[in-house]
């Protein structure tokens, strides 16, 4: 079977549904945003200011979480929110995500002053620009966050709700897990719901499933971020792979937060063959130290991963969208005419490299047993035989 390589997988569209704008500068761009606004950071040398970001050596999600300290102390003023949401639109694009959906929570923003609407109307102007400039797609998710007090999700939600149509396409909740509950913060998301607005909300990293619970029941969560302790309740699973519920996966940041302890004991290949609607997406791009192309050959590399499977996990990705219906047909449609054209020409080009006469693209079985069992007893006129155990 032919393997997706790192060249086919950052030709092919893509999305990244799940990304933190504050966790995915450039570390240049903290550098020189310091030196404009004479923030004292940390320390001045690049691979150092690498060496304290980076999240590799992260104890836990609350560990995790303190390199933001960093990039949210440059990240005060219009002009460092534009040139965030812009540069983050460039860097997507140059690897071939055509729809993005960025989150970040505007109270964080508001140490110099600026107003929230000020923040907000930055960023969407940052991602306006990077679409012209870029080519690249793109929705704007307001986050709340779990350890703060429940009438700032209120007041985030009002925001979310004013900027619906204006470039806000959803609300989430954010933040540590353990000890903040996610029903704490049920008003805010009817609130959302009673407006028509998306919402997501981060479940099943740091805890167990009854924060999956609580993020679906108690807030009505048409998507979960992360989710990937959703294993741990059959009965919970099975609800979101009937209910198509999305489930926002990140790879290399679920190892870093020890979500879990290897890539090979992450649950998404058990997810992906369950049924679950399963998407792939970086989280946070500096931070973590990964591309959404890194994180698909992630799985490709750690997993029996084939190029269907790749393609059914983007499909996943356009459908999944907080768009409308009528726009997520027509940017898949394309998507999938573009995939076709693209794994046509790597094939191809892997055969003429390799000599490898192997072009499969084997898609899983899918089909139930029962569904098995008819088609075979349709096409032979028998049942299968069954075998009885003998008695002693």
């Amino acid at each position: 079977m032919y393997k997706p390589t790192y060249e086919l997988i950052k030709r092919l569209p893509k999305t990244d549904l799940h990304v933190h704008l504050d966790g995915s500068l450039r570390l240049q761009t903290i550098l020189d945003l310091a030196t404009e606004q004479k923030v004292k950071l940390p320390t001045e040398d690049k691979d150092k200011l690498w060496a304290l970001i980076n999240a590799d050596n992260a104890k836990s999600l609350t560990d995790y979480l303190r390199a933001f300290d960093i990039t949210l102390s440059v990240m005060q003023t219009e002009e460092s929110l534009y040139r965030a949401a812009f540069e983050l639109c460039e860097d997507a694009a140059a690897e071939n995500v055509w729809y993005m959906e960025v989150r970040y929570s505007p109270m964080l923003h508001m140490k110099r002053g600026l107003p929230l609407t000020t923040i907000v109307e930055a960023v969407l102007a940052g991602l306006r620009d990077g679409k012209k400039q870029f080519g690249i797609r793109s929705g704007l998710i307001i986050s709340a966050l779990r350890h703060t007090d429940p009438k700032w999700s209120l007041r985030l939600a009002e925001l979310a709700v004013a900027y619906k149509n204006r470039g806000v396409v959803g609300y989430d909740l954010a933040g540590a897990e353990d000890g903040f509950q996610a029903r704490k913060f049920a008003a805010a998301f009817h609130l959302i719901r009673s407006n028509n607005v998306n919402c997501t909300a981060h479940a099943g990293e740091a805890f167990g499933p009854e924060s999956i619970h609580q993020a679906l029941h108690d807030c009505g969560a048409h998507r979960i971020g992360h989710g990937t302790r959703l294993r741990e309740d059959g009965d919970l699973l099975n609800f979101i792979a009937d209910h198509r519920i999305p489930i926002e996966v990140c790879l290399k940041s679920n190892v870093q937060t020890k979500a879990v302890n290897s890539i090979e004991e992450h649950p998404i290949e058990f997810y992906h063959e369950y049924g679950v609607r399963v998407t792939l997406n970086t989280d946070n791009r500096l931070i973590t130290g990964t591309t959404i192309t890194d994180e698909y050959m992630l799985w490709a590399n750690h997993f029996n991963v084939g190029v269907s499977d790749v393609r059914e996990i983007i499909v996943n990705g356009f459908k999944s969208a907080f768009q409308s219906y009528r726009w997520r047909q027509d940017i898949l449609s394309r998507a999938i005419a573009e995939m076709d054209r693209v794994v046509a020409e790597e094939t191809a080009k892997h055969m003429q490299e390799t000599g490898d006469s192997d072009q499969t693209t084997t898609k899983r079985d899918r089909r139930g047993t029962s569904q098995k069992m008819e088609e075979r007893r349709r096409a032979t006129g028998e049942h299968p035989v069954i075998r009885h155990a003998v008695e002693a």
